[in-house]
């Protein structure tokens, strides 16, 4: 039986409701609205920089990862621009590189106008930033005509420079014959025409590293300059024993990007050749590896033989990557 309501009575107390966890918040309470802004806050700490950095992994994966290992698969087919995929090879494309005398050339030439063109640009580089670290009129002017040969347009640079070195009315022959030098065929001559690569390279490239010098040794402590100014050290002496030890941890950078960036070499021999054909001259006398794998498998339609050797190509980047980063680390802990 229940109990009747008097009339002007209290209403019985309210009976709590049954189930459920004793003491859990409503969704409405306040309780309730501070636990969903943690767990959101806690999951925007945990989760928000993994979203930030997805968009460059998500590329990197579709435009860089798969032709990498897409290119893996290329190469161990025989694969041709008219007949596509006509079959598995397995590695004999690596076995045909292995015998190849182009390929070798090729990489020989590579190699060559690396060392001929990465030592002198560092070593000028640094000299050009030292240079530009002291209190000259027109600093700001300078630096901004080192970087003007970096941003000029490619084909402005091969017109130029095939004028440089022609070898009929070029202005290097001409200098070289008022001198009473015999003239040279840059094009013709394997070591001339490295040397003329080269120089091309240096003149875009020189000054892309003086900058990064540059910006390095503005970050050395004054202080230290003039306590051993102070000390009697000369402006030599400063530069090798403060300067150059400063700088060991940006030099190693530009040597590793200037060695992965000169392996590659494309560019600058493809535009000093005047025939389009990406041969590196008559007998291959400048043609590097990166212009065998273009004439591989654009022009004769190779793609199979091309992935191979560009395959070949990125085993030995790595392996200089390597190399030198063991070199730094040794250099670093000797220091």
């Amino acid at each position: 039986m229940t109990t009747p309501l008097k009339r002007g009575g209290a209403p019985p107390p309210a009976v709590p409701p049954t189930g459920g966890s004793r003491g859990a918040a409503a969704p409405g309470s306040p309780k309730g609205t501070e636990e969903r802004r943690f767990l959101w806050t806690k999951l925007d700490t945990k989760a928000s920089p993994y979203l930030f950095i997805a968009p460059f992994f998500i590329l990197f994966a579709i435009f860089g990862l798969f032709p990498l290992l897409y290119t893996v698969w290329v190469s161990l087919h025989e694969w041709s621009l008219i007949g596509g995929n006509e079959g598995f090879v397995g590695l004999d494309n690596y076995a045909r590189l292995m015998g190849d005398a182009k390929f070798w050339n090729a990489l020989y030439n590579t190699l060559g106008i690396f060392l001929i063109a990465v030592v002198p640009q560092l070593l000028i580089a640094l000299f050009l930033a030292d240079t530009l670290n002291r209190r000259l009129r027109g600093r700001t002017m300078f630096r901004m005509v080192l970087i003007l040969p970096y941003i000029t347009s490619i084909a402005a640079v091969a017109i130029v420079f095939s004028q440089l070195f022609g070898t009929q009315y070029g202005l290097i022959n001409y200098g070289l014959g008022f001198l009473g030098i015999d003239p040279i065929d840059w094009r013709g001559e394997k070591y001339a025409s490295w040397v003329a690569i080269a120089i091309m390279i240096d003149w875009r490239w020189v000054g892309y590293n003086a900058l990064i010098y540059l910006a390095a040794m503005q970050a050395v402590p004054k202080d230290v300059y003039e306590a051993a100014a102070l000390d009697g050290a000369s402006r030599m002496r400063q530069f090798w024993q403060i300067t150059i030890p400063m700088l060991r941890p940006t030099i190693i950078f530009t040597v590793i990007i200037s060695t992965i960036g000169q392996l590659q070499l494309f560019t600058e021999p493809s535009v000093f050749g005047t025939d389009g054909t990406m041969a590196g001259g008559t007998q291959g006398q400048f043609q590097t590896v990166m212009m065998l794998v273009f004439q591989e498998a654009m022009r004769y339609g190779n793609y199979g033989y091309g992935a191979a050797i560009s395959w070949a190509l990125f085993l030995l980047v790595v392996l200089f990557s390597i190399v030198n980063a063991l070199l730094s680390s040794r250099i670093r802990s000797a220091s």
